[in-house]
């Protein structure tokens, strides 16, 4: 792992030395094992590297093979190295201690700009191609890496972070407004649909999935993978999907396990992470290896008000999953006293940017502290579990078999599935009919819950944005206009936009830690099985996320395996967390309401109104509360506006 930079001068002209001081005397807030740069007349890489894997220990970057005249530089961990050992014929002496840098160099040797098709894992990496005079690199097909650049005046500039950019005296501090109007155009958790801008002028990002190359002063961005499958995966029985599947996720569970340090884990109390935990444990066995868990929990002073079928503190599932697995050093973290609204500042510098994910933005970071402390390397999630691996929402698919007219197996699956939840399997059929058929909703009491719009109704004018993001297929909701769920899962991955706001985020917070969060639900492999395999392995036999329920027998315990009526809510207690500093958060809504200069981009009727719900003092059920939350994303939107001259 590592922070990457370097600038090109497309016109021949020597790189300064005072900028390449500037841009790397930037990455000095990181630690490092090594720093190294390669300089080369009109071109130079830079590294800050931090070892993770046992072949980066001493490994040299930038990199420069003399014998192909190929430089690099890389922040990648790479998932697929045997698969490369033999497509690339490398000799069996010198695999094992290979480095996932030289093995890109080799990949883009034989193959050239196809080359990132080739490789799973996450990385960025950028290559000077010193024959062809030609600049060549790639982001994953998550963004689980970043990667910005600036272009101008014949000068290409890239870093793995925004602040060494702005270092240079020839890239302004500009406030990107049309970024900001999208941001706050929509109202769910993503932040734009251009998985270019950035909020900043004249800074850009390599978009997830994407290649770059720069040649006779040209940029071109191309678009190197698909995730969804050429063709469907046609199996004899569901025991033999569920070996299939057992087989792709080991596999990429044992890919990401690959450090000389701890390897820890995020822990819930559901199947996600639980799934993750238990095949990562099982491997680590086989090695005497013992693997930490990391669960957030509540404080002792928190009363949970939630529903009786959601459970904020989930310890209980979680022990149980411990206790099952086994191998596990468990941690239960409440960071007393940590709050969303003291750490907006320290997440505005480690984001460079906004967040709306603010509720449980304190603990996100807290993780990676302790993990640190316990000298983890790696950090394991199952953070899109939902759309592979336990993907299967029973009302969605039985609003396929109603619509296929399919009521014989319509009848026995809600027969099952209502012994299962409880209840009479006929109350949930007009809800399963207007998922299926959207057009009766209009005649329900439904009302789908939204955030109302922050931004200024001139402002949304002026940057014409509301156009913009009806071309990119996103409602007033903020979120795909598609009432179902398997186009909405379709949009998912073929678009790159929504894996940009939390991946870009945990990159830069990992390089604060020395720590890598990675995710083997959202690995390539896993990701093609998933979306390959027919619908009803996902929901079967009265059981929803069927698959991994059915994949964890003998591995999570029955009461989290086959668990459908509790489901863990963390961040509920993210208002019970700010009471002490209500009143300082309600002086600091006040005097929003009164800037000129941030009305010009928020609407002061609606932020008005949501004050004086919260100046009634802070009710902690209000924690899903849409003012609550308006107010608490205006104010990190003020803070990070004020940064801009």
């Amino acid at each position: 792992m590592s922070a990457i930079a370097g600038i090109l001068h497309t016109n021949d002209e020597p790189v300064s030395q005072d900028n390449i001081d500037a841009i790397m005397e930037s990455l000095l807030q990181f630690p490092a094992n090594d720093i190294q740069i390669w300089k080369k007349q009109n071109i130079f890489l830079g590294c800050h590297a931090q070892w993770i894997t046992p072949e980066s220990v001493g490994e040299l970057l930038p990199f420069y093979d003399y014998e192909r005249q190929l430089a690099i530089t890389a922040d990648a961990i790479i998932d697929n190295r045997s698969e490369l050992f033999n497509l690339l014929q490398v000799d069996r002496e010198d695999r094992k201690k290979m480095t996932d840098s030289q093995l890109m160099l080799l990949a883009y040797d034989k193959w050239g700009e196809e080359s990132p098709k080739y490789l799973i894992g996450d990385f960025a990496f950028v290559l000077w191609d010193e024959k062809k005079q030609k600049l060549f690199g790639a982001r994953d097909h998550a963004g689980y890496r970043t990667l910005y650049y600036h272009f101008n005046q014949n000068k290409f500039s890239f870093c793995t972070t925004i602040e060494p950019l702005l270092s240079l005296p020839y890239i302004p501090k500009n406030l990107n407004e049309e970024w900001l109007a999208e941001y706050l155009a929509i109202s769910g958790n993503i932040d734009t649909v251009d998985a270019i801008t950035t909020p900043y002028e004249k800074i850009y990002q390599i978009p997830p999935a994407h290649s770059f190359s720069i040649y006779l002063d040209q940029l071109k961005l191309t678009r190197y993978c698909s995730l969804y499958p050429d063709k469907k995966i046609k199996l004899n029985s569901n025991e033999e999907y569920v070996e299939a599947f057992q087989e792709v996720f080991q596999k990429a569970v044992k890919a990401r396990l690959r450090t000389h340090h701890n390897v820890g884990s995020q822990l819930s109390g559901g199947l996600d992470s639980g799934a993750v935990v238990g095949f990562a444990a099982k491997e680590m066995r086989k090695e005497n290896k013992q693997l930490h868990t990391f669960s957030y929990i509540p404080p002792r002073d928190f009363i949970d008000f939630t529903p009786n079928h959601l459970l904020a503190d989930e310890r209980p599932f979680i022990k149980s999953t411990v206790h099952q697995v086994g191998g596990i050093s468990d941690h239960y973290l409440d960071f007393e006293g940590e709050n969303s609204y003291s750490e907006i500042d320290t997440f505005l510098e480690i984001n460079e940017m906004p967040y709306k994910f603010f509720e449980n933005s304190f603990w996100l970071k807290g993780m990676f502290e302790v993990a640190e402390e316990k000298g983890v390397g790696i950090l394991l999630n199952g953070d899109r579990g939902n759309y592979t691996i336990s993907w299967g929402s029973a009302f969605n698919y039985f609003s396929i078999l109603m619509k296929k007219l399919k009521w014989v197996k319509l009848y026995q699956e809600l027969n099952k599935y209502s012994r299962k939840i409880g209840g009479s399997r006929l109350r949930n059929l007009p809800h399963i009919a207007c998922i299926g058929y959207p057009v009766l909703n209009r005649f329900s009491n439904n009302i789908p819950w939204k955030l109302p719009r922050i931004i200024n109704h001139k402002f949304s004018e002026r940057t014409d944005v509301f156009n913009k993001l009806k071309k990119s297929g996103l409602g007033e909701t903020g979120w795909f206009t598609t009432n179902d769920i398997y186009k909405e899962r379709k949009r998912l991955f073929e678009d790159f936009f929504p894996w940009n706001t939390g991946n870009s985020f945990t990159c830069k917070l990992s390089l604060r830690h020395s720590l890598w969060k990675r995710d083997p639900t959202n690995d390539l492999r896993v990701i093609r099985f998933c979306l390959s395999i027919p619908d009803d392995q996902y929901v079967q036999q009265g059981l929803d996320r069927a698959l991994i329920r059915r994949a964890t027998k003998d591995i999570l315990p029955d009461k989290v395996r086959l668990n459908q009526r509790i489901h863990g809510v963390q961040g509920a207690d993210w208002v019970h967390r700010m009471k002490p500093y209500w009143g300082s958060f309600v002086s600091e809504v006040d005097a929003l309401t009164k800037d000129d200069r941030m009305l010009a981009f928020l609407d002061r009727d609606i932020l008005n109104t949501a004050l004086e719900k919260v100046k009634k003092g802070p009710r902690v059920e209000y924690a899903t509360d849409t003012d609550y939350k308006i107010l608490m994303r205006s104010i990190i939107i003020s803070r990070f506006v004020k940064n801009f001259n």
